[in-house]
């Protein structure tokens, strides 16, 4: 199952936890409208002016979809629906089944949860593996790097850091018997998680507590703990002036966004690899992080979100 640990806590990141739990209920009921809604699934590999755009079930998938039907409706004739909120399980699989052309992944999930490799940490190298085995094995494209990447990451207060003079992972590490790590029960427990951080950088804090994750980022601010696990693009990072150490052991995996869409859909409609490609290198974390900070914390609707982005930076 691809919705595992790091999917599953990414989901809950944001504050829409509302509109999580309504549509957590009608995953299964998507998967039925899904089925011969492709560009190909449809009329037995024929072609198709719709385009169906994927997204997972949480607020930066919402807001990437969108900016992929932007992009799609003003540079070419093709109309376009949106299936989202989707599970990652269930939206893999209606890619994989061609219900779904194109949505946004990330390499270290197409890597270790797709074609179940080993956890690499060369950016590079998961890339090329991803794109080639993608290609073989579901004739499925890898297009070019958004910019941003949506991996692990240990944060702590501006305020703090600076105070330590803690700008890294090691830094923190080599400080962390008199620092106090709030995290979620899964990361305790699990073996890539603080085990994994105490082998490699050495990591002995002073104690641990568990908590749930709406409750990390507030534990930090108010001085509770020291150190949290957050996730790069998370918005509650520029809300609370939080800063990201530096991964500077390479521990945590990179989940790099990239939009794959199938070759089926590329052949009937080449032009959509120039247009997509538009976001190539374009956002940053820092931009993701605001992007996701608009929705989750300030309550825009992403799909005026992602028009202003997109506008703002000369792409609509």
């Amino acid at each position: 199952m691809i919705d595992n640990w790091r999917e599953k806590i990414r989901q809950f990141a944001g504050k829409r936890m509302g509109k999580v739990a309504l549509l957590g209920a009608s995953v299964v009921a998507f998967v039925i409208p899904l089925a011969g809604c492709g560009t190909t699934g449809a009329n037995g590999g024929g072609k198709s002016n719709t385009i169906v755009i994927g997204g997972k079930n949480f607020t930066e998938q919402d807001i990437m979809a969108d900016m992929l039907a932007d992009l799609i409706q003003k540079d070419t004739n093709l109309k376009v629906v949106k299936k989202r909120w989707l599970d990652s399980n269930v939206l893999w699989n209606a890619e994989k089944n061609g219900d779904v052309d194109v949505y946004v992944e990330y390499t270290g999930t197409g890597l270790v949860n797709i074609l179940h490799d080993p956890v690499n940490t060369d950016p590079d190298k998961v890339f090329q593996t991803v794109k080639q085995q993608f290609e073989q094995k579901y004739h499925i494209t890898w297009l070019n790097p958004i910019g941003f990447q949506n991996t692990y990451a240990m944060a702590m207060t501006q305020k703090e850091a600076k105070q330590l003079g803690v700008t890294t992972v090691s830094q923190m590490a080599a400080k962390s018997k008199n620092l106090v790590l709030g995290t979620e029960q899964d990361f305790i427990s699990r073996s890539d998680g603080l085990s994994a951080m105490n082998k490699v950088y050495g990591t002995d804090f002073k104690s641990v507590k568990s908590m749930e994750i709406g409750l990390k980022y507030k534990a930090l601010v108010s001085g509770d703990v020291d150190v949290i696990d957050a996730f790069s693009t998370d918005g509650n990072i520029p809300a609370n002036h939080l800063v990201l150490l530096k991964d500077d052991k390479h521990l945590f995996p990179p989940y790099y966004a990239c939009p794959i869409i199938r070759d089926s859909v590329l052949k009937a409609h080449p032009e959509l690899k120039a247009v997509l490609n538009k976001l190539s290198g374009k956002i940053t974390d820092e931009d993701m992080q605001k992007l996701n900070e608009q929705v989750d914390l300030d309550h825009k609707n992403a799909a005026d979100v992602a028009k202003t982005w997109l506008e703002q930076n000369g792409l609509l």
